[in-house]
């Protein structure tokens, strides 16, 4: 593969070929690609079902056209409406309402569909996988979205209006080679993306065996050392407090940071979708909801178990209602250990168990001062922490290492096919 644009040789006056600015040398030379209607490419099918047995399909972002007792999708569905339901075959690919943020679907089963959605079966020569690839490219989003901007959850992007958008397509042969490409890509993508699962399954057995399970004292794995573990109030061992409730009249441009919920959930606490206080306001009302270095800040409403610590980065800044933090404030209690202790599942079960709501359920300092938090010797809680810390190192790096491929296959990508520019052209 070359990132050279090969010279294209064209007649005075005409247009120059449509390539892309990556090519297979195999390809170098070759006719330029056409652009096809998609109503050449593809033809609308309305079979209705017929056949018992066939499986219901969801139609996902991150697996296509999927039977939904595959992926545990449990929706009921009514005999009566199972009959207006449009059959799917293998290779068929789907417009969804997903459509606008995700591409159209493809899938690899047979199966069977509600009736809202559209259903393309491609009609030339060529290979599936090509189009699965671009039809799910930002590109190819840009150019289906471009003039139905009015479009919202609820609306479907019709067949009609798919037909008529300009589709590039080489020769089978180069659909093939840059399907074969992307899908050996994706199937690197898909191995590390294992892996960070498997690490993530494997810490959360760690966990479930470093930390006492429910009606017991003691945890089932233990650090070589000396002691029990005996069980403490939290409020006796940790200081807590809740972010102040501020209006939005009082959100400045610039000024003393104001933590939200959007810059909590990772390792470290960011700025993220703050907003900004004035600081003489800040001294005179806020002053003591200022945060500290190594101070542990947890989001208490809708998601729990979002631990982030406090660096350099937001030292000072205010925190908002809806987050709490977290300081050890008793010298038999490891910093490292509370940071892993509040995102176990031993935390998890007294914070579900005390939170309140009904859609959108949360905790707060009074209930944090009925719960109590297991104490091993300070020497084990060290351990610990060192031990889950270290695996958090490595989930990291590998999450990393996923991020970087993707980014690399969505910058491949941008290469491999032309721009909606020169489609339009």
């Amino acid at each position: 593969m070359s990132n050279k644009k090969e010279p294209v040789a064209t007649e005075e006056g005409a247009k120059p070929a449509l390539v892309p600015k990556l090519r297979f040398p195999k390809f170098w030379g070759a006719a330029g690609w056409q652009k096809q209607a998609g109503g050449a490419l593809f033809e609308q099918i309305n079979e209705r079902n017929l056949e018992p047995g066939l499986p219901v399909l969801a139609i996902t972002q991150e697996h296509g056209a999927i039977p939904r007792d595959m992926i545990g999708y449990h929706v009921s569905v009514t005999e009566k409406s199972i009959e207006t339901y449009k059959v799917v075959r293998a290779g068929d690919f789907i417009i969804s309402l997903r459509s606008f943020q995700g591409g159209i679907e493809y899938s690899r089963f047979d199966g069977i569909c509600s009736p809202a959605y559209v259903i393309l079966r491609r009609l030339n020569d060529g290979t599936d996988e090509y189009f699965k690839h671009y039809l799910k490219t930002d590109r190819f989003i840009r150019i289906l979205t471009k003039n139905l901007e009015g479009l919202r959850d609820g609306k479907m992007i019709n067949y009609q209006q798919f037909s008529e958008l300009l589709v590039p397509v080489p020769q089978p042969a180069e659909q093939q080679k840059i399907a074969e490409f992307l899908s050996s890509v994706d199937q690197v993508i898909a191995a590390q993306a294992r892996k960070v699962d498997a690490l993530k399954t494997h810490k959360k057995g760690l966990m479930l065996q470093l930390f006492p399970r429910e009606g017991e004292s003691q945890p089932r794995f233990r650090f070589p050392g000396e002691g029990d573990w005996t069980a403490a109030n939290l409020s006796k061992v940790v200081f807590f407090q809740e972010g102040p409730g501020i209006m939005a009249v009082d959100f400045r441009s610039e000024g003393v940071p104001l933590v939200r919920l959007a810059g909590v959930g990772g390792t470290t606490v960011t700025l993220d979708g703050c907003n900004f206080l004035d600081p003489e306001k800040v001294a005179q009302k806020w002053g003591h909801f200022r945060l500290a270095l190594n101070d542990l800040i947890i989001s208490t409403s809708a998601t729990f178990g979002l631990s982030s610590i406090v660096t350099e980065v937001a030292v000072g800044a205010v925190f908002y209602t809806g987050l709490i933090r977290f300081r050890p404030s008793s010298e038999r209690l490891n910093l490292g250990y509370l940071q892993v202790y509040l995102g176990s599942p031993h935390f998890a079960r007294q914070a579900e168990s005390a939170a309140v709501g009904g859609g959108i359920r949360h905790f707060g300092p009074t209930h944090l001062r009925q719960m109590e938090i297991p104490m091993p010797p300070l020497a084990e809680q060290q351990r610990i922490a060192s031990c889950l810390s270290s695996l958090d190192a490595l989930i990291s790096a590998e999450t990393k290492k996923l991020e970087a491929l993707k980014r690399h296959k969505r910058g491949l990508m941008q290469r491999l096919f032309p721009s909606p520019e020169e489609i339009e052209a």
